[in-house]
């Protein structure tokens, strides 16, 4: 959502939450993190730094507080692009103790400024190892994955009979005109996902030449993903009371799940769907961040991220995919998101050395 992330999203849904627990599990740390908890020898409170997307259900909250004594305070910081930048320039003096929502795509720019100290969290050897692009420091530790695609609204097309687009190329012909809403890839992980896909489409010498046709086809730029989903796109509960006018929406692949989940009624289908050919892989990560207050219990709480409880709960509240291996998705994310086979990538190595600049090009071709 984040997420995304769906985002984004993940992702999709920013569930808002002051509190919650942390996952003490058997380490050492996470045992001293207990006790001091316990004994009130040290801070009770882990205060995690987030994107606006983070969100975890009372029940699963409930459960870790109980095992550890420690709560957590949320801060919410905006975008995940804003709440990294804002983590760099307090770097030393952080805001929190764990930062999460820091994606592959912006990955490269936290580890060059510092911002984590090393800890490898218990519950790893569950994780896919092609998500672990740290395995060998452990400064970040993997907790979901979400595909960036554009989401069209099915009633608009349906009622245009216009079949809507399921490819990079689609959007960039006429009769996809005034219809697509991105997010800035200055200012956003979608956004910037979204660029990196076309730029896995088309080439380091292909990519801009696209995104001159998709300028001259009406694309509209937007801060961030809850401008452009929540009030921007047709599709979106919250864009049709906002009386928005695009159906077509850089969002997530698992965003569908959202409009069912919250719609009364439940449709049996998803008023909204995902144009396959469209998508980018985007890994978030979670980091103890250097110079953390409460250290132990910014550990146990990074083991709470990775362990199957909360990889479980996540889904449903931040509608991205789970990391851990053994973790089951719900019927409903399964029956109404799209499992995208073939997303667009860009080597990491890739992004870290042309990032700055392919972002600097982007806000020169469209943000004139």
């Amino acid at each position: 959502m984040s997420t995304k992330k769906i985002t984004a999203v993940v992702a999709a849904t920013a569930l808002g939450v002051g509190v919650l627990a942390a996952c003490g599990g058997e380490s050492e740390d996470a045992k001293s993190a207990e006790g001091a908890a316990a004994t009130g020898s040290g801070s009770k409170t882990v205060t995690l730094v987030s994107h606006e997307s983070f969100a975890a259900s009372e029940d699963v909250l409930k459960q870790f507080t109980k095992e550890t004594g420690y709560t957590v305070k949320v801060l919410k910081s905006g975008d995940a692009g804003e709440a990294l930048n804002k983590e760099i320039l307090t770097k030393g003096s952080p805001q929190g103790d764990v930062f999460f929502g820091v994606d592959n795509t912006l990955l490269s720019r936290a580890l060059d400024h510092g911002l984590f100290t090393p800890y490898e969290a218990k519950g790893l050897a569950q994780v896919r190892d092609e998500v672990r692009l740290d395995k060998e420091q452990h400064r970040v530790t993997p907790v979901d994955t979400g595909d960036i695609c554009v989401n069209y609204d099915k009633k608009y097309f349906a009622d245009k009979k216009l079949a809507p687009p399921r490819t990079f190329d689609d959007l960039a012909k006429p009769e996809y005109r005034n219809l697509l809403v991105v997010e800035n890839a200055a200012t956003s992980s979608p956004g910037l996902g979204f660029l990196l896909g076309t730029i896995g489409a088309y080439g380091a010498d292909g990519w801009q030449d696209y995104w001159k046709k998709l300028d001259a086809n009406g694309v509209k730029v937007v801060d961030g993903w809850e401008q452009a989903y929540n009030e921007e796109f047709s599709g979106s509960a919250g864009g049709k009371k906002a009386g928005a006018d695009r159906p077509l929406v850089v969002s997530y692949a698992s965003s569908p799940p959202v409009e069912v989940l919250y719609s009364e009624p439940q449709p049996d289908k998803a008023p909204t769907g995902v144009a396959t050919g469209t998508c980018f892989r985007q890994i978030e990560f979670a980091g103890l961040l250097k110079g953390a207050k409460n250290e132990a219990g910014g550990k146990a709480l990074l083991d709470f991220l990775v362990s199957k409880t909360f990889q479980e709960d996540m889904p449903l509240n931040m509608f991205v995919n789970p990391v851990r291996d053994d973790a089951k998705l719900p019927e409903l994310f399964t029956k109404h998101g799209e499992v995208v086979e073939k997303p667009a990538t860009v080597p990491a190595d890739d992004i870290a050395k042309n990032r700055e600049q392919w972002i600097q090009s982007w806000s020169s071709l469209v943000l004139k």
